[in-house]
């Protein structure tokens, strides 16, 4: 949807002798991949100034491997864009990057079948004429070049297919022509870089308004309308605070984007959709050789929707946030040591739907999207309704408020097994009965 700017005048070619007609490995640290050429095991593409780097790696201890780049200037080995996020490979010494015949960049495994590829919906006649160049902004371009080096089509960038992180000079958006749209998911996990229950993305509707979503359905965060007038977001008045950064919504024809970039090139930063459920900032600090959060939304960690999942709980002063209430454990305990709560939280003992269950009062909770409503007139009406059904798993009473206002904090009793103590629980995605 947007055209990266830069350009470059001459190709790389190889230097290996001409009789040698099968394709090279690249063996240095080049910023670009021609069609005679192929990535693999721990080579790199490079970008021209060195700030970013093109591989395969390993996000965690699992033999599982990705191509992604990363910034090259930075201590920790940080990725800001992953191509096969859903598609894994076994290890780093078989998968081979090369541009295919058709002029796609793609990821062969062992068997030199297409893994991931880049689909450029544009054709191209020979494939001699593509190569794909790291840019010094972080975006892998693949261009289509004529013989007389005097012209360059963009096949595909990377800008145009983010994974969790905005960089400078990257953007957000949606093109009304296509109906692609430019957002930000979530990793799954810390170690597992697949495609997490939160994204950040322009709303769909029409609207300038940006909204953090659970599961690409449920909105709990917006930024508000673009004030053309301000320059911000009508939620995000602290942006004209902002001496480091220049922010510019723009809309057009064929659609509506979200652009930055830093006035000092040195300054390290990039907005990320992170997996605990908030839209980040981080920048680098080089005396600490750390990442700094700089801002984040929503402001606090417990507004984030279904975060611990359900029957967990949520502690904004909690390291980690989440826990399992009293009588529930996780559900999935190894996705919980990598700070994926989303699995919820499973009972330790099954209800057994008789007279022998009982409920427990939990206070300062919100209501699940997937409630029931019935019209009852008293809290011991509603808790038979909950009791009769054993589907249900909570109710909660609210004396004549709306049963749509799902963000209201209110009073829910849980069911519990007759074996269980008291428990205090967060809001989740179970099942509820509520009673006006």
């Amino acid at each position: 949807m947007v055209g990266e700017t830069k350009t470059s005048l001459f190709l790389c070619f190889s230097f290996l002798p001409l009789l040698i007609l099968s394709r090279s490995h690249v063996s240095r640290a080049a910023e670009t991949l021609s069609p005679d050429e192929s990535l693999t095991g721990k080579q790199v593409l490079t970008s021209k100034g060195g700030n970013f780097e093109l591989g395969f790696f390993q996000p965690g201890p699992s033999p599982q491997y990705y191509l992604a780049i990363w910034y090259k200037r930075v201590s920790k080995r940080t990725a800001v864009w992953v191509a096969n996020r859903e598609t894994p490979l076994s290890d780093d010494e078989s998968p081979e990057v090369r541009i295919a015949d058709d002029g796609n960049l793609v990821i062969l495994d062992r068997s030199k079948r297409a893994v991931w590829s880049t689909n450029s919906s544009s054709p191209v006649a020979n494939s001699a004429v593509v190569e794909a160049e790291l840019l010094d902004s972080g975006n892998l371009v693949l261009r289509n070049r004529s013989s007389n080096f005097n012209s360059s089509q963009i096949l595909w960038q990377s800008f145009d297919h983010p994974t969790d992180t905005w960089l400078p000079g990257g953007w957000l958006g949606l093109n009304r022509v296509t109906g692609e749209d430019q957002l930000l998911i979530s990793w799954r996990s810390s170690e597992d870089p697949a495609p997490g229950p939160f994204s950040l993305e322009l709303d769909r509707d029409g609207s300038s308004q940006y909204l953090i979503r659970w599961n690409r359905t449920i909105s709990y965060w917006t930024s508000g309308l673009w004030n053309p007038s301000t320059q911000t977001f009508d939620q995000v008045p602290e942006m004209r605070t902002s001496y480091n950064y220049n922010f510019s919504f723009t809309t057009t024809d064929k659609g509506n984007y979200f652009t930055y970039d830093v006035y000092d090139p040195s300054i390290i930063t990039r907005f990320v959709m992170d997996l605990t459920g908030q839209i980040k900032q981080f920048t680098w600090v080089e005396n600490s050789q750390q990442w700094n959060v700089f801002w984040s939304k929503p402001d606090a960690q417990c507004d984030v929707y279904s975060l611990c999942g359900s029957f967990g709980t949520c502690n904004a002063d909690g390291l980690p946030p989440c826990s399992c209430a009293q009588g529930f454990r996780p559900r999935f305990p190894e996705n919980w040591n990598l700070s994926d709560w989303s699995g919820g939280c499973a009972r330790k003992t099954p209800l057994t739907c008789d007279d022998g269950d009982g409920f427990s009062l939990l206070t300062a909770v919100r209501r699940p999207a997937n409630f029931q409503s019935s019209s009852v007139g008293s809290r011991e009406e509603c808790e038979s309704v909950c009791r009769r059904d054993c589907s249900c798993s909570a109710y909660s009473f609210s004396n004549g408020t709306s049963g749509k206002l799902i963000q209201v904090i209110q009073a829910l009793y849980i069911s519990i097994s007759v074996s269980q103590n008291r428990i205090l629980v967060s809001p989740g995605t179970a099942a509820a009965e509520d009673c006006l």
